[in-house]
């Protein structure tokens, strides 16, 4: 079983090298409203007045209420019941990842992830995951910018188990030099998979590294190759001291489920755990951005690549009513307006080439929305051969322009906000999918219904809201651009 990591503050899924491409948590699902929802008619003018979408409702939902609470240690526990089917998945949060580390410490999060599943003196190396299987379930862990965080799948009836397993490397995971080192070697390999060897993955570190100068978000992750070859078990003892403690974690529960008998249990393992205090964070603000940055990156591959990105406004909470709040949520629509299926304009306008020529084969847009740290908006385009990158870079800024200039018709977006909460219906489907949104919640310190009152405050954003962030926050004096360009070019 190999822990997992995330390239983006609130992972939504386990990573693949798209992942290690892009920067945001819900780059694959708030993100555009992303290629996991949008579907958009042909764009045109607009009106402004606010359009009726549909928005499931608890009633949606066949799990019951989610019930909450703390224990005397400070560790939140939270439990959604969901009796469709006799099993349980249990995901232990950390409000901690890779922004929380220094220079010196870069990649360490992602490093304690992995030593998290060496033991504990009562668990020999690698017996915390046979147990999980014998037991009928499996396990597994991500770490992003902003959470790490270990989740488990298994039979209900089995679930006191898994959390005594789970309270037990929480508080008394143990491990030797050697044992590190070996990781170590597997951490550099995985470095070198996901990142050395996949061209765009470099590319999106560099972009990253250009678009953020001071914040946290400049650093990878996984860290870079030198801090990963002079990790010593000292950092790597001290980080989890400093925050595995129970006031920074939570655990969520969804399943066949008892709440109080799950709130018994919980008291029995984690809240056994002495409490400690959490670290005082200093966040780092990152100084506006004063003109326009740009990356030029070669490598073995046969065509251009092109990222584009700008800071923009994220969603402080769900029910925010500053002006940048509703900034955020007309960009999350923006971002589906542009993105996500075969007919979202930037497909239309430079993959297929509608009313002109084929510029790109594959054309993106992703926004955050919220984090820990500062969002971005970014677009995304492999270029099609003997197409001059310039040309890319216009034609993507050209279907913002032309947004800023016409706005969206009415068909789009009612369509986005269709999408979303058919979107919100489908994934109360799975488990896993609620208990990462229960998790995400805590991690964002937000109500635990929040994505119901985003969906209520999405049917607000009209289209002239749209066009309004399309003119304000696309400009140059904000700009990154990172170009992917063949290895022969450079000559």
């Amino acid at each position: 079983m190999k822990p997992d990591v995330v390239r983006g503050p609130m992972p939504m899924r386990r990573c693949g090298d798209a992942d290690a491409r892009r920067g945001h948590p819900w780059l694959r699902r708030c993100v555009a409203v992303g290629a996991l929802l949008v579907a958009s008619a042909a764009g045109g003018q607009t009106g402004g007045a606010p359009l009726q979408g549909t928005a499931p409702t608890a009633a949606s939902s066949p799990a019951t209420t989610v019930e909450r609470f703390t224990l005397a240690n400070g560790l939140t526990v939270i439990v959604q019941p969901d009796r469709r089917a006799p099993t349980a998945v249990q995901m232990l949060w950390l409000r901690v990842g890779a922004m929380d580390e220094t220079d010196a410490e870069a990649g360490v999060a992602h490093v304690l992830e992995h030593m998290m599943f060496k033991g504990t003196p009562t668990l020999a190396e690698g017996e915390y995951s046979r147990r999980i299987a014998a037991l009928g379930g499996r396990d597994n862990a991500f770490t992003s910018r902003d959470v790490t965080v270990y989740h488990v799948q298994l039979p209900a009836a089995r679930l006191r188990e898994a959390m005594a397993l789970e309270a037990e490397r929480f508080a008394h995971n143990a491990w030797s030099v050697e044992a590190l080192a070996r990781e170590l070697d597997v951490i550099r390999e995985e470095r070198r998979q996901r990142i050395e060897d996949v061209p765009q993955a470099q590319l999106f570190e560099q972009f990253q590294a250009a678009a953020w100068q001071v914040h946290p978000y400049r650093r990878p992750v996984i860290g870079w190759m030198s801090s990963l070859q002079g990790m010593q078990a000292q950092t790597v003892r001290e980080f989890r001291q400093r925050w595995y403690v129970p006031g920074n974690a939570a655990l969520v529960v969804v399943g066949d489920v008892d709440p109080q008998q799950v709130r018994r249990w919980a008291e029995a393992t984690f809240g056994t755990i002495p409490a400690r205090v959490v670290p005082t964070r200093t966040p780092l603000v990152e100084p506006p951005q004063r003109g326009l940055r740009r990356v030029q990156w070669h490598s073995r591959v046969p065509q251009p690549s092109l990222l584009m990105g700008w800071p923009v406004p994220g969603l402080k909470h769900p029910d925010d009513d500053h002006p940048e709040a509703r900034d955020a949520l007309a960009l999350l629509l923006l971002a589906g307006v542009l993105d996500g299926h075969a007919a979202a304009r930037l497909q239309r306008g430079l993959v297929q080439g509608q009313g002109g020529e084929r510029l790109a084969d594959a054309a993106s847009a992703a926004y955050g929305l919220a984090g820990r740290g500062p969002q971005q908006f970014v677009l995304e385009a492999t270029v099609r051969p003997g197409v001059p990158v310039e040309r890319v870079e216009a034609a993507l800024r050209a279907q913002i322009e032309r947004i800023a200039r016409e706005g969206v018709s009415d068909a789009e977006l009612r369509r986005v906000r269709n999408q979303w909460a058919a979107s919100e219906v489908f994934q109360r489907d799975s488990l896993f999918a609620q208990a990462r949104e229960l998790g995400q919640h805590w991690a964002l310190e937000w109500p635990l219904d929040a994505n119901e009152r985003l969906l209520q405050r999405l049917q607000t954003i009209t289209a002239a809201d749209i066009q309004r962030v399309a003119a304000r926050y696309f400009g140059d004096a904000t700009l990154t651009v990172a170009v992917l360009l063949p290895q022969e070019d450079a000559r």
